[in-house]
């Protein structure tokens, strides 16, 4: 098939949840000749990521996976085995400047021209000769802790001071360093260095079997476990040609539904609480503690971790948690109904929210802004509506979309995606079909998949292949964040220092997820 007036020619994948397709291009005039047709007809650069090919007798390869109309389409530009490099696609599409520099770090391939090549995920602690994800980078290496000068933007003028951020901060969060330039209270420039949460998962999933993956994939970032493992196991079962029982689907639409009302529920918590609104924060805690103690009864662990597995689920649901479901999406509803009354009549609370923080959508559509922090912003992509599987093309939700894209266009989606959530827990209830809940998925050697899964900051993608011995050969998790942490820079111009800590919690991206 044909995409986008393309001379390339993609290849549909077989045994995929929603289409998949691939090709390779045949030079680097062809590859950005795609990427610019993706970006004028305004599709979205979902991921980019490099492997290392020399063993199979080849060089490097880059992949870019886009949003089409038809589905996900994976384009590979094959690399010299020699000092690779490929053409810089920052230009085009402006997320892809992290993931680039991610690509330079990990297995050696640089973009061509002024491209932006400060390290990402190096923090000084690797030799420059030292590529990890390269085949033949040694498995046991360690290296000693070293002092490092990343170059910042510097912002020069009178009257204008730098404040240093992290990267440990006060509280028990994540750690990230952030670097202001700000002029009297209002911040001019924003540049965040992150990187530090690097625990070579990418290559820890060498070697595993196809159901210690799953594992591992769930544990990417721990508060998206559903939407990760979803996404492994729909990579997994493509590669094994095993589709999981109807049952197993409607569970795992059920797990993934009860992920994002937890975090909404959290999420919603804490912006009030940093506007000083205890209140708030007491409130929506204790709504999130009663949902993952229910989490904890019904499915044996507060996160669902480890109950999606290739082949389907490892819990199923009887009558008594059927009804237990159904009580607490009852007292959710009306609780919450309260709560969003409280935080809309509330002066402080809205003066601090509106206009703060603000991504217009035109900013957004460039910056290629992605799940939750997107539909606030105007751009109304949501995978479980675009290209839904099983079983959200019998479900039907609907895109929560704002269009102010400050904090509290933000704070208002997460309301409509809880209530969205809780409808969408009823139907599951009502119509979820009997069966099993699981089949086997045996891995089969040499076969490529993906996994996509709309979670609750974005869409989770995972791109997994294995190796002649059926046990995997790469595998590739990729996070929303990472078109979204870009987005926050830009989000604090014209602000206060002040704000930040709202304005980033209003966006709560993973600092795991990209770190890799």
């Amino acid at each position: 098939m044909q995409f986008l007036d393309q001379t390339i020619e993609f290849d549909p994948l077989p045994g995929h949840a929603a289409p998949v397709y691939a090709a390779r291009a045949g030079s680097a005039g062809e590859w950005l000749a795609f990427c610019s047709a993706a970006r004028k007809a305004e599709r979205r650069l979902v991921a980019l990521w490099g492997g290392d090919e020399r063993d199979r007798g080849e060089g490097f390869a880059l992949h870019a996976a886009f949003d089409l109309v038809e589905g996900l389409a994976c384009l590979t530009l094959p690399l010299a085995a020699e000092n690779p490099s490929f053409p810089d696609l920052a230009p085009i599409f402006p997320a892809a400047n992290r993931m680039q520099r991610a690509v330079r770090d990990t297995i050696g391939a640089s973009p061509e021209g002024d491209a932006d090549r400060r390290p990402w995920l190096r923090h000084a602690n690797w030799p420059a000769d030292h590529f990890p994800l390269r085949f033949d980078a040694p498995e046991d290496a360690r290296f000693g802790t070293q002092n490092e000068e990343y170059p910042f933007v510097r912002v020069e003028g009178d009257g204008v001071h730098e404040i240093a951020v992290g990267p440990i901060h006060a509280g028990i969060i994540e750690p990230g360093h952030f670097r202001f330039s700000v002029a009297g209270e209002s911040v001019l420039r924003l540049e965040e260095r992150l990187g530090w949460k690097h625990k070579g998962i990418e290559r820890r999933f060498r070697g595993m079997s196809l159901a210690d993956g799953a594992r591992l994939a769930g544990r990417v970032s721990g508060d998206s476990t559903v939407a990760y493992a979803w996404a492994y196991c729909q990579a997994a079962e493509a590669i094994a040609a095993a589709e999981p029982p109807p049952r197993a689907s409607w569970l795992r639409a059920l797990l993934l539904e009860r992920e994002r009302v937890v975090n909404h529920l959290g999420d919603l918590g804490y912006l009030g609480n940093d506007v000083a609104l205890a209140f708030g924060l007491a409130q929506f805690m204790r709504l999130k503690e009663d949902c993952v103690r229910l989490d904890a009864r019904l499915f044996g662990h507060r996160f669902m971790m480890d109950r999606v597995v290739p082949g389907g689920v490892t819990v199923d649901l009887d009558d008594d948690g059927r009804r237990a479901i159904a009580a607490q999406c009852d007292a959710l509803e009306g609780e919450l109904r309260a709560l969003k009354g409280i935080y809309d009549e509330h002066a402080g609370l809205q003066d601090r929210f509106l206009t703060t923080g603000r991504i217009t959508p035109q900013l957004a559509a460039t910056l290629g802004v992605a799940g939750l922090a997107g539909r606030a912003s105007g751009q109304r992509w949501d995978l479980r509506c675009d290209h839904p599987c099983a079983p959200y093309d019998r479900l039907r939700p609907r895109p929560c979309v704002e269009r102010n894209g400050d904090v509290a266009a933000r704070a208002l989606v997460r309301f409509a995606e809880i209530r969205e959530s809780i409808d969408l827990t009823r139907k599951i209830l009502r119509e979820m079909p009997g069966g099993e809940i699981r089949r086997e998925a045996r891995s089969e050697p040499d076969k490529r998949g993906f996994g996509w899964i709309e979670g609750w900051r974005g869409d989770v993608l995972v791109a997994l292949e294995t190796g002649g011995d059926g046990r995997i050969r790469r595998c590739h998790c990729h996070d929303p964040s990472w078109q979204n942490w870009p987005a926050l820079e830009h989000a604090i111009i014209d602000n206060i220092v002040p704000d930040f800590p709202l304005i980033n919690k209003s966006f709560n991206l993973s600092y795991a997820g990209p770190d890799l």
